[in-house]
Formats: structure tokens, C-alpha cells, sequence
């Protein structure tokens, strides 16, 4: 079992990097394997909805998307950790997940979601639910923990003063690690996923 834990800071050991690592400590500790990925500083684009990728399997941008996206069946959970920007998740982050997602709509179900942010003060709980979205429409399971997932300060040692957040950081890897161990019984006993209608779109237009 293993879990992708997503860095949309530019900051590759910041605050948002000091959160992830806390959930990761935790899972590694219940014998979940884990990968933080870092979305790095260079320029992302946005999805421009060409639909290029329902016609070839991947984004016409070649960057850590499409790298990640040959991976996904190695994964088992993802989480997605932001900065707070203007009470939202980062520029990067939110092109890196509309890509991410779209191109690959369809193969996330059954996998666990959580979403961590970072804040100096305010605006954690609107990018915590805009995370949030990418997970509750594409059939995943989204993991909760004591509190929202959000830590505090301006700095990595700011952040490891907030004990609140940290402790939140752990029990929601605890949380997690239980659950995976559980889908993995369910499994072993032959309880698998749903088996899906296929999607029906309402539209008010012919598409002209």
C-alpha cells in the first residue's frame, strides 16, 4: 500500500512540506509506504480543454502530470498539500489538479483523497474545500481527521509549534492507514469496489 502526498508549494521544504512529512511520518509508522512530490517552481499550465487527452490517455503539456500519471496504479490514497494564496490553494497547484484529474477522469475511483493546507492565519477552510472538490467527483474516498487538515505559521518552525495542526496531521494518517488496511481485507474476502453506471451528463444545449 502507498500514498502519493502532492507539494503544491514553491517552497519545496516550507510549511506546506513540514504538514505532508507529519502525515507521512504516521502512515510510514503503520506500514504504509509513502511519496511526497514536489511540483517544483517552473511555469504549469492550465488545462486549455482541448480534450487532446481523452484521445491519447495523457495531457498535450509533458510535465509532472503526465509523469504522475503513468504511476497511479502504484498509488492507493493521494493527498493534496497547498499554501494559502488569497484564501485559496496555490496558482500551481490548481493548474497541476485540473490537468491531473481530467486527464485522468475515471481512474481515481476507490482511492483515498485528503487535502492539507498551510496558512499563516486565514483562508485555510476555502482551500481546504477547494482540494476537497477534486476527490468528490471522481468516486473517491475522502479522509477526515479530528479537525479541518490545516497548520498554522510563516515558517516550518512556526508550524511545528502548532501542536493542534500537527496532532490533526497524525491522526488523519492514522485514519488513513486504517482505512487502506481495511479496503485491503475487504478485498482479500472479496468485497470489491461498486461497479458504476456509466456517467449520464445533463446538458440544456443540442452542443452547437
Amino acid at each position: 500500500m502507498k500514498v502519493l502526498l502532492i507539494n503544491g508549494s514553491p517552497h519545496k521544504s516550507g510549511c506546506t512540506f513540514t504538514a505532508l512529512s507529519e502525515v507521512a511520518n504516521t502512515l510510514n509508522k503503520s506500514g504504509i509506504e509513502t511519496e511526497i512530490y514536489h511540483i517544483g517552481v517552473k511555469p504549469i499550465s492550465g488545462c486549455i480543454a482541448c480534450r487532446k487527452c481523452h484521445e491519447t490517455g495523457k495531457c498535450v503539456f509533458n510535465d509532472g502530470v503526465n509523469e504522475l500519471s503513468t504511476r497511479l496504479d502504484e498509488f492507493d490514497g493521494i493527498i493534496l498539500g497547498s499554501p494559502v494564496y488569497y484564501a485559496g490553494p496555490s496558482g500551481q497547484m490548481c493548474a497541476f489538479c485540473d490537468r491531473f484529474f481530467f486527464s485522468n477522469f475515471g481512474k481515481f475511483a476507490g482511492k483515498l483523497g485528503a487535502s492539507v493546507v498551510s496558512c499563516r492565519r486565514g483562508g485555510a477552510t476555502a482551500s481546504f474545500d477547494r482540494l476537497n472538490k477534486y476527490f468528490t467527483m471522481n468516486n473517491m474516498i475522502v479522509v477526515s481527521s479530528q479537525y479541518w487538515n490545516m497548520v498554522h505559521g510563516h515558517t516550518p518552525d512556526d508550524v511545528r509549534k502548532d501542536k493542534e495542526g500537527l496532532q490533526t496531521m497524525r491522526t488523519l494518517g492514522q485514519n488513513i492507514a486504517w482505512l487502506l488496511k481495511c479496503i485491503e481485507i475487504g478485498k482479500k474476502n472479496g468485497i470489491n469496489r461498486p461497479e458504476y453506471e456509466p456517467i449520464t451528463f445533463t446538458s440544456f444545449s443540442d452542443g452547437k
